[in-house]
């Protein structure tokens, strides 16, 4: 018998600005928050899971001591349950979803969730996010060593790959203009609305405010004022605040399951995954990984990038998605058709869970079969995912 691990549900909180909406909040109840909502919206017997895998990026301070057992049992659900927490960088959603699937193919479990939560307000951002940090606070001397010295931080990296590319300040902005524009619109049409979970934030009064979009979106972004951004990382160097990534919190989770388990359960799975794929490049560029991880997974599922019918790629940077889409020759309207995270938010160990429950929606809406979910990730890694849809 062949196991098919399939989505039967996916939700995620807004994404709120860091310091902004989402500040009061404890990732750990931000993500039981998230995944009581799961299990109320699927109908999902608590007693039937096995597992939580849950993604976050910095563990320290509150998303130390194992993030995703806290957040389950603050869920409510069963003592008995475990629950797992793991750091693949900005793909540890992704991740999560991964390893949930693969449990559920290899036979053992049949119900598992994947999930990921950040919360940058409360936590900091870590060395690798942090211009100007020191790179041995996080390599150590024999990693550095085989580099000569040359590990850098995430910025310097991004700056690299724009030079190789030939990427242009202009082109850097024009696309995080679109990210905006394209998150704006889909925010205005609902596309996001049947995947967030209800919840509260905060205004900058202190005041009760419910939030019900991404805080981080700018309907109205102008471009003569990203145009006069400064360089971050450079005083000669393209990228800024304008077209690199928001810092921000969040929190999303996927009910993974068996395929004929699910069905014999009564639950109506959305999605098929079909391939998944990690893989890893130069840690010195860091962004690169995204191009042989999207290849082997569209190896492994006997498809071509044509047979593609929607594709998400991180924008952890503008050149990021622009360097995939270069190498694979694919459309630019089919590529991150909603925006992406310039525009909505990166928190980072929820983004992979966000941009599947996004890709889930998005095939539903435009009734395609084939989308492909990709995320590069500190230290020259990352994942790739390919869902096929069911309903």
């Amino acid at each position: 018998m062949i196991r098919e691990a399939v989505i039967v549900d996916a939700v995620r909180t807004p994404v709120g600005k860091r310091r902004g909406q989402l500040r009061d909040w404890h990732p750990v109840d931000l993500l039981a928050h998230t995944l009581s909502n799961l299990v109320e919206r699927t109908g999902i017997d608590p007693a039937r899971l096995s597992d939580v895998i849950v993604g976050c990026a910095i563990q320290r301070g509150e998303q130390t001591g194992n993030v995703a057992r806290n957040a389950l049992l603050g869920a409510g659900l069963p003592i008995g349950l475990p629950g797992t927490t793991l750091d693949r960088q900005c793909g540890s959603g992704q991740q999560a979803v991964h390893f949930a699937a693969q449990a559920i193919k290899s036979g053992e479990y049949d119900f598992a969730i994947g999930a990921g939560v950040e919360s940058m307000s409360r936590v900091g951002l870590g060395p690798l996010f942090t211009p100007g940090a020191g790179p041995g606070e996080w390599y150590g001397e024999r990693a550095l060593a085989r580099f000569d010295g040359n590990l850098p931080a995430q910025g310097p990296s991004v700056e690299l790959v724009a030079k190789k590319w030939g990427f242009t300040r202009e082109a850097l902005d024009a696309f995080s203009i679109r990210s905006h524009r394209l998150a704006a619109a889909a925010t205005d049409a609902g596309r996001f609305a049947s995947g967030l979970v209800p919840l509260d934030g905060v205004g900058k009064d202190g005041t009760t405010v419910p939030m019900t979009r991404d805080e981080g979106i700018r309907a109205d972004v102008d471009p003569e004022r990203v145009a006069g951004l400064q360089p971050v990382f450079s005083p000669e160097g393209v990228i800024t605040a304008g077209n690199a990534s928001q810092m921000s919190d969040g929190a999303g989770a996927l009910l993974v399951a068996e395929r004929a388990a699910a069905e014999a359960a009564g639950l109506r799975p959305r999605a098929r995954i079909v391939s998944m794929a990690v893989a890893a490049d130069d840690p010195v560029l860091q962004f690169t990984a995204i191009v042989p991880a999207s290849q082997q997974a569209l190896d492994r599922a006997g498809l071509r990038v044509a047979d593609i019918d929607l594709v998400e790629v991180n924008e952890a940077f503008s050149p990021v998605p622009l360097l995939w889409r270069e190498e694979f020759g694919y459309p630019e309207d089919q590529l991150n058709v909603n925006g992406g995270s310039i525009a909505v938010g990166h928190p980072l160990g929820s983004t992979g869970a966000r941009l599947l429950t996004q890709l889930v929606n998005e095939l539903e809406r435009r009734e395609a079969r084939y989308g492909l979910l990709t995320i590069c990730e500190g230290g020259g890694m990352a994942n790739a995912t390919i869902l096929e849809r069911l309903v």
